[in-house]
Protein backbone atom coordinates (compact mmCIF):
# COMPACT_ATOMS: atom_id res chain seq x y z
CA UNK A 1 0.00 0.00 0.00
CA UNK A 2 2.84 2.30 0.37
CA UNK A 3 3.59 2.52 -3.21
CA UNK A 4 -0.46 4.06 -3.42
CA UNK A 5 0.46 6.84 -1.64
CA UNK A 6 4.00 7.72 -3.60
CA UNK A 7 1.65 7.90 -6.54
CA UNK A 8 -0.63 10.20 -4.55
CA UNK A 9 3.00 12.37 -3.53
CA UNK A 10 4.39 12.20 -7.32
CA UNK A 11 1.20 13.11 -8.96
CA UNK A 12 0.29 15.98 -6.47
CA UNK A 13 3.55 17.51 -6.11
CA UNK A 14 4.52 17.37 -10.04
CA UNK A 15 1.17 19.51 -10.83
CA UNK A 16 2.20 22.02 -7.98
CA UNK A 17 5.69 22.42 -8.96
CA UNK A 18 5.07 22.89 -12.63
CA UNK A 19 2.09 25.22 -11.84
CA UNK A 20 4.78 27.36 -9.84
CA UNK A 21 7.00 27.23 -12.79
CA UNK A 22 5.03 28.28 -15.39
CA UNK A 23 3.98 30.87 -13.01
CA UNK A 24 7.21 31.89 -12.97
CA UNK A 25 7.47 32.12 -16.63
CA UNK A 26 9.42 28.66 -17.00
CA UNK A 27 8.34 25.39 -18.81
CA UNK A 28 6.78 23.00 -16.02
CA UNK A 29 9.04 20.75 -16.93
CA UNK A 30 11.68 22.32 -14.53
CA UNK A 31 9.12 22.73 -11.64
CA UNK A 32 8.65 18.81 -11.85
CA UNK A 33 12.32 18.04 -11.93
CA UNK A 34 13.21 20.14 -9.51
CA UNK A 35 10.50 19.05 -7.20
CA UNK A 36 12.01 15.28 -7.31
CA UNK A 37 15.20 16.91 -6.12
CA UNK A 38 12.91 17.83 -3.05
CA UNK A 39 10.72 15.11 -2.31
CA UNK A 40 13.65 12.66 -2.40
CA UNK A 41 16.39 10.95 -1.09
CA UNK A 42 18.61 14.55 -1.22
CA UNK A 43 16.04 16.01 1.01
CA UNK A 44 12.75 15.18 2.25
CA UNK A 45 13.04 11.69 1.22
CA UNK A 46 9.47 11.06 1.09
CA UNK A 47 10.07 9.22 -2.28
CA UNK A 48 13.20 6.53 -2.93
CA UNK A 49 14.30 5.16 -5.92
CA UNK A 50 12.81 2.02 -6.25
CA UNK A 51 12.17 -0.97 -8.50
CA UNK A 52 8.52 0.15 -9.20
CA UNK A 53 9.19 4.01 -9.38
CA UNK A 54 11.56 3.00 -11.86
CA UNK A 55 9.44 0.68 -13.88
CA UNK A 56 6.61 3.80 -13.87
CA UNK A 57 9.46 6.19 -14.87
CA UNK A 58 10.63 4.09 -17.65
CA UNK A 59 7.45 3.74 -19.33
CA UNK A 60 6.54 7.53 -18.49
CA UNK A 61 9.79 8.27 -20.95
CA UNK A 62 8.56 5.70 -23.72
CA UNK A 63 5.42 6.85 -23.35
CA UNK A 64 6.78 10.54 -23.75
CA UNK A 65 8.62 9.64 -27.09
CA UNK A 66 5.99 7.91 -28.43
CA UNK A 67 3.90 11.12 -28.25
CA UNK A 68 7.33 13.17 -29.62
CA UNK A 69 7.35 10.07 -33.19
CA UNK A 70 3.44 11.10 -33.26
CA UNK A 71 3.96 14.99 -33.76
CA UNK A 72 6.66 14.75 -35.55
CA UNK A 73 6.25 15.88 -39.04
CA UNK A 74 8.09 13.08 -41.63
CA UNK A 75 8.76 15.50 -44.34
CA UNK A 76 10.15 18.14 -42.19
CA UNK A 77 12.48 15.47 -40.23
CA UNK A 78 13.83 13.81 -43.78
CA UNK A 79 14.88 17.29 -44.48
CA UNK A 80 16.75 17.63 -41.57
CA UNK A 81 18.84 15.13 -41.73
CA UNK A 82 21.91 16.84 -43.42
CA UNK A 83 21.16 19.41 -40.60
CA UNK A 84 21.10 16.56 -38.10
CA UNK A 85 24.10 15.22 -38.83
CA UNK A 86 26.14 18.54 -38.28
CA UNK A 87 24.59 18.79 -34.95
CA UNK A 88 25.00 15.55 -34.35
CA UNK A 89 28.74 15.54 -34.90
CA UNK A 90 29.51 18.76 -33.25
CA UNK A 91 27.73 17.49 -30.09
CA UNK A 92 29.74 13.95 -30.12
CA UNK A 93 33.48 15.64 -30.82
CA UNK A 94 33.62 18.67 -28.27
CA UNK A 95 32.22 16.77 -25.52
CA UNK A 96 34.64 14.07 -26.06
CA UNK A 97 37.63 16.41 -26.58
CA UNK A 98 36.60 18.44 -23.78
CA UNK A 99 35.42 15.56 -21.48
CA UNK A 100 39.14 13.87 -21.96
CA UNK A 101 41.24 17.12 -21.18
CA UNK A 102 39.30 17.85 -18.06
CA UNK A 103 39.58 14.37 -16.81
CA UNK A 104 43.13 14.06 -17.54
CA UNK A 105 43.59 17.35 -15.22
CA UNK A 106 41.79 15.21 -12.42
CA UNK A 107 44.06 12.20 -12.72
CA UNK A 108 42.22 9.48 -14.48
CA UNK A 109 44.02 7.31 -16.44
CA UNK A 110 43.67 7.26 -20.26
CA UNK A 111 40.53 4.83 -20.36
CA UNK A 112 38.40 6.59 -17.49
CA UNK A 113 39.21 9.80 -19.40
CA UNK A 114 37.71 8.62 -22.66
CA UNK A 115 35.00 7.43 -20.64
CA UNK A 116 33.74 10.31 -18.83
CA UNK A 117 34.50 12.44 -22.28
CA UNK A 118 31.47 9.47 -24.01
CA UNK A 119 29.47 10.19 -21.22
CA UNK A 120 29.48 13.79 -21.84
CA UNK A 121 28.47 13.71 -25.73
CA UNK A 122 25.43 11.32 -24.40
CA UNK A 123 22.42 13.24 -25.35
CA UNK A 124 19.14 12.46 -23.68
CA UNK A 125 16.57 14.58 -25.95
CA UNK A 126 13.25 13.89 -23.78
CA UNK A 127 13.58 16.63 -21.63
CA UNK A 128 13.83 18.39 -24.68
CA UNK A 129 10.78 17.03 -26.31
CA UNK A 130 8.20 17.88 -23.50
CA UNK A 131 9.90 21.20 -23.26
CA UNK A 132 9.56 21.98 -27.02
CA UNK A 133 5.99 20.46 -26.94
CA UNK A 134 5.38 23.32 -24.42
CA UNK A 135 6.59 26.20 -25.85
CA UNK A 136 5.21 24.89 -29.41
CA UNK A 137 8.35 24.63 -31.20
CA UNK A 138 8.19 20.73 -31.63
CA UNK A 139 6.99 20.05 -35.51
CA UNK A 140 8.83 22.42 -36.64
CA UNK A 141 12.11 22.50 -38.52
CA UNK A 142 14.75 22.93 -35.33
CA UNK A 143 12.50 20.64 -33.78
CA UNK A 144 12.94 17.97 -36.11
CA UNK A 145 16.90 18.83 -36.55
CA UNK A 146 17.20 18.90 -32.78
CA UNK A 147 15.46 15.01 -32.71
CA UNK A 148 17.05 13.76 -35.39
CA UNK A 149 20.38 14.67 -34.19
CA UNK A 150 19.43 12.93 -31.03
CA UNK A 151 18.59 10.02 -32.69
CA UNK A 152 22.25 10.08 -34.07
CA UNK A 153 23.84 11.20 -30.96
CA UNK A 154 22.52 7.97 -29.37
CA UNK A 155 23.93 5.38 -31.86
CA UNK A 156 27.42 7.24 -32.61
CA UNK A 157 28.03 7.22 -28.47
CA UNK A 158 26.47 3.43 -28.08
CA UNK A 159 28.93 2.23 -30.62
CA UNK A 160 31.98 4.11 -29.17
CA UNK A 161 31.13 3.70 -25.69
CA UNK A 162 31.06 -0.18 -26.33
CA UNK A 163 34.37 0.08 -28.29
CA UNK A 164 35.60 2.13 -25.69
CA UNK A 165 34.55 -0.89 -22.53
CA UNK A 166 36.10 -3.62 -25.11
CA UNK A 167 39.17 -2.13 -24.77
CA UNK A 168 39.71 -0.37 -21.53
CA UNK A 169 36.87 -1.68 -19.51
CA UNK A 170 36.25 -5.87 -18.40
CA UNK A 171 33.83 -6.39 -21.48
CA UNK A 172 34.37 -7.41 -24.98
CA UNK A 173 32.76 -5.48 -28.20
CA UNK A 174 32.74 -6.74 -31.25
CA UNK A 175 32.06 -3.73 -33.77
CA UNK A 176 31.10 -5.98 -36.81
CA UNK A 177 28.05 -6.96 -34.68
CA UNK A 178 27.53 -3.77 -33.16
CA UNK A 179 27.37 -1.52 -36.20
CA UNK A 180 25.16 -4.64 -37.81
CA UNK A 181 22.97 -4.39 -35.04
CA UNK A 182 22.35 -0.94 -36.12
CA UNK A 183 21.22 -1.67 -39.08
CA UNK A 184 19.45 -4.44 -38.26
CA UNK A 185 17.00 -2.11 -35.95
CA UNK A 186 16.42 0.29 -38.63
CA UNK A 187 15.90 -2.11 -41.66
CA UNK A 188 13.22 -3.71 -39.69
CA UNK A 189 11.30 -1.29 -38.20
CA UNK A 190 11.27 0.66 -41.62
CA UNK A 191 10.12 -2.85 -43.36
CA UNK A 192 7.58 -3.40 -40.09
CA UNK A 193 6.25 -0.16 -40.98
CA UNK A 194 5.90 0.04 -44.47
CA UNK A 195 4.39 -3.18 -44.66
CA UNK A 196 2.58 -4.51 -41.50
CA UNK A 197 1.86 -1.49 -39.18
CA UNK A 198 -1.33 -0.22 -40.99
CA UNK A 199 -2.83 -3.62 -41.26
CA UNK A 200 -1.88 -4.97 -37.47
CA UNK A 201 -4.03 -1.60 -36.20
CA UNK A 202 -6.79 -1.94 -38.92
CA UNK A 203 -7.15 -6.00 -37.46
CA UNK A 204 -7.28 -4.49 -34.13
CA UNK A 205 -9.87 -1.91 -34.94
CA UNK A 206 -12.61 -4.51 -36.01
CA UNK A 207 -12.25 -6.29 -32.82
CA UNK A 208 -15.42 -5.96 -30.57
CA UNK A 209 -13.73 -4.41 -27.30
CA UNK A 210 -13.01 -1.34 -25.71
CA UNK A 211 -9.93 0.93 -27.11
CA UNK A 212 -8.38 -1.62 -29.29
CA UNK A 213 -7.07 1.13 -31.43
CA UNK A 214 -5.07 2.33 -28.62
CA UNK A 215 -3.74 -1.07 -27.26
CA UNK A 216 -2.71 -1.71 -31.16
CA UNK A 217 -0.91 1.44 -30.63
CA UNK A 218 0.76 0.89 -27.42
CA UNK A 219 1.45 -2.58 -28.65
CA UNK A 220 3.26 -1.42 -31.77
CA UNK A 221 5.25 1.22 -29.14
CA UNK A 222 6.45 -0.99 -26.58
CA UNK A 223 7.35 -3.77 -28.88
CA UNK A 224 9.64 -1.45 -30.68
CA UNK A 225 11.37 -0.44 -27.72
CA UNK A 226 11.84 -4.16 -26.77
CA UNK A 227 13.50 -4.42 -30.13
CA UNK A 228 15.36 -1.69 -29.77
CA UNK A 229 16.66 -2.56 -26.25
CA UNK A 230 17.53 -6.23 -27.58
CA UNK A 231 19.83 -4.77 -30.18
CA UNK A 232 21.33 -2.33 -27.95
CA UNK A 233 19.60 0.68 -29.61
CA UNK A 234 17.34 2.73 -26.69
CA UNK A 235 14.00 2.26 -26.25
CA UNK A 236 13.46 5.61 -26.70
CA UNK A 237 14.20 5.59 -29.91
CA UNK A 238 12.20 2.33 -30.63
CA UNK A 239 9.12 4.35 -29.12
CA UNK A 240 9.83 7.52 -31.13
CA UNK A 241 10.01 5.52 -34.20
CA UNK A 242 6.64 4.03 -33.59
CA UNK A 243 4.92 7.43 -33.44
CA UNK A 244 6.39 8.23 -36.46
CA UNK A 245 5.01 4.49 -38.07
CA UNK A 246 1.86 5.61 -36.69
CA UNK A 247 1.66 9.39 -37.55
CA UNK A 248 1.71 8.32 -41.48
CA UNK A 249 -1.57 6.27 -40.90
CA UNK A 250 -5.41 7.51 -40.42
CA UNK A 251 -4.99 6.13 -36.87
CA UNK A 252 -2.44 8.71 -35.71
CA UNK A 253 -4.86 11.37 -34.22
CA UNK A 254 -7.10 9.03 -32.12
CA UNK A 255 -4.00 7.13 -30.96
CA UNK A 256 -2.34 10.64 -29.93
CA UNK A 257 -5.39 11.66 -27.90
CA UNK A 258 -6.24 8.37 -26.52
CA UNK A 259 -1.89 8.17 -25.49
CA UNK A 260 -1.61 11.98 -24.15
CA UNK A 261 -4.11 11.85 -20.65
CA UNK A 262 -2.44 8.37 -19.42
CA UNK A 263 1.14 9.10 -20.28
CA UNK A 264 0.96 13.04 -18.62
CA UNK A 265 -1.93 11.90 -16.13
CA UNK A 266 -0.12 8.93 -14.67
CA UNK A 267 3.69 7.91 -16.18
CA UNK A 268 5.45 11.08 -17.09
CA UNK A 269 5.09 12.71 -14.17
CA UNK A 270 7.29 9.54 -12.23
CA UNK A 271 10.12 9.92 -15.09
CA UNK A 272 10.70 13.88 -13.91
CA UNK A 273 10.53 12.56 -10.48
CA UNK A 274 13.10 10.36 -11.41
CA UNK A 275 15.45 12.58 -12.63
CA UNK A 276 16.24 13.97 -9.54
CA UNK A 277 16.21 10.81 -6.96
CA UNK A 278 20.13 9.94 -7.66
CA UNK A 279 20.84 13.01 -5.96
CA UNK A 280 22.97 13.15 -2.76
CA UNK A 281 24.71 15.36 -1.07
CA UNK A 282 27.13 13.25 1.11
CA UNK A 283 30.58 13.14 0.17
CA UNK A 284 30.86 15.74 -2.49
CA UNK A 285 32.76 18.46 -0.17
CA UNK A 286 36.02 18.27 -1.53
CA UNK A 287 34.79 17.81 -5.21
CA UNK A 288 33.66 20.90 -5.87
CA UNK A 289 36.37 22.11 -8.45
CA UNK A 290 35.43 18.85 -10.06
CA UNK A 291 31.65 19.97 -10.14
CA UNK A 292 32.33 23.00 -11.09
CA UNK A 293 34.76 22.41 -14.03
CA UNK A 294 32.84 19.42 -15.42
CA UNK A 295 29.08 21.52 -15.22
CA UNK A 296 31.14 24.02 -17.45
CA UNK A 297 32.36 21.24 -19.80
CA UNK A 298 29.18 19.35 -20.11
CA UNK A 299 27.57 22.78 -20.68
CA UNK A 300 29.81 24.35 -22.93
CA UNK A 301 30.48 21.48 -24.87
CA UNK A 302 27.27 20.48 -26.58
CA UNK A 303 26.16 24.54 -26.55
CA UNK A 304 28.71 24.98 -28.90
CA UNK A 305 29.67 21.96 -30.75
CA UNK A 306 25.51 21.23 -31.54
CA UNK A 307 25.15 25.32 -32.04
CA UNK A 308 28.22 25.44 -34.38
CA UNK A 309 26.74 22.35 -36.17
CA UNK A 310 23.20 23.80 -36.34
CA UNK A 311 24.78 27.13 -37.70
CA UNK A 312 27.13 25.34 -40.52
CA UNK A 313 23.98 23.40 -41.95
CA UNK A 314 21.69 26.99 -42.21
CA UNK A 315 20.12 27.92 -38.77
CA UNK A 316 19.85 31.53 -38.08
CA UNK A 317 22.02 32.29 -34.53
CA UNK A 318 19.38 32.73 -32.59
CA UNK A 319 17.87 28.72 -33.22
CA UNK A 320 21.51 27.32 -33.57
CA UNK A 321 21.41 28.80 -29.75
CA UNK A 322 18.05 27.11 -28.93
CA UNK A 323 19.19 23.77 -30.88
CA UNK A 324 22.32 23.64 -28.56
CA UNK A 325 20.77 24.40 -25.64
CA UNK A 326 18.30 21.54 -26.63
CA UNK A 327 21.11 18.96 -26.78
CA UNK A 328 22.86 19.52 -23.34
CA UNK A 329 20.84 17.46 -21.47
CA UNK A 330 21.94 13.85 -20.28
CA UNK A 331 19.56 12.95 -18.52
CA UNK A 332 18.62 9.10 -18.28
CA UNK A 333 20.95 8.44 -21.01
CA UNK A 334 23.79 9.60 -19.09
CA UNK A 335 22.65 8.31 -16.10
CA UNK A 336 22.96 4.67 -17.26
CA UNK A 337 26.17 4.93 -18.66
CA UNK A 338 27.28 6.44 -15.58
CA UNK A 339 26.58 2.64 -13.75
CA UNK A 340 27.90 1.16 -16.39
CA UNK A 341 31.24 3.40 -16.41
CA UNK A 342 30.99 2.57 -12.13
CA UNK A 343 30.93 -1.14 -12.74
CA UNK A 344 32.99 -1.59 -15.47
CA UNK A 345 36.03 0.13 -13.32
CA UNK A 346 35.99 3.70 -16.01
CA UNK A 347 34.65 5.73 -13.86
CA UNK A 348 35.85 5.89 -10.25
CA UNK A 349 33.95 5.11 -7.39
CA UNK A 350 34.86 8.38 -5.45
CA UNK A 351 33.90 10.39 -8.38
CA UNK A 352 30.69 8.38 -9.08
CA UNK A 353 28.26 10.89 -7.19
CA UNK A 354 29.86 14.04 -8.83
CA UNK A 355 29.14 12.25 -11.61
CA UNK A 356 25.91 12.03 -11.36
CA UNK A 357 24.97 15.66 -10.21
CA UNK A 358 26.76 17.02 -13.53
CA UNK A 359 24.19 15.08 -15.35
CA UNK A 360 21.51 16.21 -13.01
CA UNK A 361 22.23 19.77 -13.44
CA UNK A 362 22.60 19.95 -17.14
CA UNK A 363 18.79 18.21 -17.15
CA UNK A 364 17.75 20.99 -15.22
CA UNK A 365 19.28 24.34 -16.89
CA UNK A 366 18.34 22.54 -20.40
CA UNK A 367 14.01 23.83 -19.80
CA UNK A 368 15.13 27.50 -18.99
CA UNK A 369 17.69 27.79 -21.82
CA UNK A 370 15.10 26.80 -24.70
CA UNK A 371 12.31 29.21 -23.28
CA UNK A 372 15.20 31.83 -23.37
CA UNK A 373 16.31 31.21 -27.31
CA UNK A 374 12.96 29.79 -28.06
CA UNK A 375 10.17 31.52 -26.60
CA UNK A 376 6.81 30.61 -26.90
CA UNK A 377 5.63 29.79 -30.63
CA UNK A 378 1.97 30.15 -31.56
CA UNK A 379 0.49 27.33 -33.94
CA UNK A 380 0.47 30.04 -37.30
CA UNK A 381 4.15 31.19 -36.21
CA UNK A 382 7.12 31.04 -38.69
CA UNK A 383 10.54 29.40 -37.66
CA UNK A 384 13.38 30.82 -38.08
CA UNK A 385 15.64 28.85 -40.13
CA UNK A 386 16.64 30.13 -43.02
CA UNK A 387 17.73 26.79 -44.80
Amino acid sequence: MEFILQISIVLLATKIAGHISVRLGQPSVLGKIIIGIIIGPALLGWIQDTQIIAVFSQIGVLLLMFLAGLETDLDDLSKSAKSALLIALGGVILPIAMGYAGSQVFGFSTGASIFMGLLLAATSVSISVQTLRELGWLNTKEGSALLGAAVLDDVIVVILIAVAMGFFGEGDANIGWLLGQQVIFFVVIFAVAKLLLPKFIQLFANFQVTEVTLSAGLIIAFAFAYFGEMLGVAGIIGTFFAGIAISTTKFKKEIEQKTEPIANGIFVPFFFVSIGLPVTFQGIGNQIGFLVIFSVIALVSKFVGCGLGAKLSGFSMRSSMGIGSGMISRGEVALILAAMGLSSGLIPAEYYTSVIIVVILTTLVTPPLLKIFFGTRTEDADSEVAM
